[in-house]
């Protein structure tokens, strides 16, 4: 499993959690049970909408048309559900890019070493002691 897949698991698993409880700190906080939930529903979408793989799309067409407290929850839970999800993916993309630069630069230097010593050796006769490692580790 790659890194950016273990990081994406677990940075969703940590926003679904904190979306259950968004919705009852949000009735806590007094706002309308009908804003608190279309905004978990926006919220799922918005990630959804953003690139997550753990999200669904969840919008309750009739009540969205009624309801002006679910319509307006829905639409704030989207907007900043996609925005946030948005940025995650930006920043895993950034790390694996990040990441895959080092492994670059790791490679450079490796072949770097490996031409600077080939260059040394150039002209010298290295014959009895490739037959001296040969005799030792065979």
């Amino acid at each position: 499993m790659n890194i950016k897949t273990v990081v994406a698991a677990l940075l969703s698993t940590l926003l679904l959690a904190a979306c259950v409880d968004q919705k009852e700190t949000m009735i806590r906080q007094g706002y309308p049970i009908g804003y608190a939930e279309g905004f978990q529903d926006g919220c799922h979408s918005g990630k959804k909408a953003g690139g997550s793989l753990f999200d669904e799309f969840s919008k309750d067409i009739r009540r969205f048309e009624s309801d002006h407290d679910y319509a307006q929850g829905w639409s704030d839970g989207f907007r900043q559900c996609e925005s946030e999800e948005e940025a995650l993916e930006r920043q895993t993309r950034m790390y694996t890019e990040q990441q895959r630069l080092l492994e670059q630069k790791k490679h450079d230097r490796w072949e770097e070493k490996h031409y600077l010593e080939t260059e040394v050796l150039k002209g010298i006769d290295t014959k009895a002691l490739e037959r001296d490692l040969k005799k030792k580790y065979h």
